[in-house]
C-alpha cells in the first residue's frame, strides 16, 4: 500500500463551511476500496456531535469495510440533501480506533442497536477519516434561484450561471 497523502490542514473558515454543510444530513455514503479493487459503498449514520475536522463513525471491526480500512485505508464520504441543495464529498485516510472515551462522547442511542454492549462493546471500532481533499456544492439560495437559473437555461440554449456556491478544498 502507497503512503497516504498527508492529511488538509483546514482553515477555519473552511472547517467552519463543511460544519453547516453535513451538520443536518444524518447518513452519509462511505465508501471503501475491497480485495476485489472494486470501490464498496454503503450508508452510515453519522454521529452529530460536532465536526472537529475529521469524520467518525461506528463500525464493527469484524465488519468488511473494517477489513477494506485496514488494507486499503483511504475512503470517500459523500453527504448530500437535495432539498436544500447541499452536497459534500470528503475524501482522505481512515484508521479504525478502539477509544471507548470517544465512542461514549459521540455515543448516540440509535447506536445501542448496533452495539448492545455500548460504547466498550468489544466489538466496536471508531472509523475515523482524516480530510485530504473535500469539495461541495451549496445553492444556498435556495430552490427558486436554481429554478429560475435552469429555467433560463432551457430558454438560451446556455449552460446555467450562479446556480450556488461550489469549491475544492485541498
Amino acid at each position: 500500500m502507497e503512503a497516504s497523502p498527508p492529511v488538509l490542514a483546514l482553515s477555519e473558515a473552511d472547517q467552519a463551511k463543511l460544519a453547516v454543510l453535513i451538520k443536518d444530513v444524518g447518513v452519509a455514503m462511505v465508501t471503501t476500496v475491497g480485495a476485489d479493487g472494486h470501490l464498496h459503498s454503503r450508508p452510515m449514520a453519522c454521529p452529530d456531535r460536532g465536526f472537529d475536522g475529521s469524520l467518525w463513525f461506528f463500525t464493527s471491526d469484524d465488519s468488511s469495510k473494517a477489513e477494506e480500512v485496514s488494507a486499503y485505508g483511504l475512503v470517500n464520504v459523500a453527504f448530500a440533501e437535495p432539498k436544500d441543495g447541499t452536497y459534500v464529498s470528503i475524501s482522505g485516510p481512515a484508521t479504525l480506533v478502539r477509544d471507548p472515551a470517544k465512542a461514549r462522547a459521540l455515543w448516540t442511542p440509535a447506536a445501542k442497536l448496533w452495539f448492545p454492549g455500548g460504547a466498550e462493546d468489544p466489538r466496536l471500532v471508531l472509523l475515523k477519516v482524516d480530510i485530504v481533499h473535500a469539495e461541495y456544492w451549496d445553492e444556498e439560495a435556495g430552490g427558486m434561484r436554481v429554478f429560475l437559473s435552469l429555467l433560463k437555461s432551457v430558454v438560451t440554449g446556455r449552460p446555467p450561471q450562479r446556480m450556488g456556491e461550489h469549491k475544492q478544498i485541498g
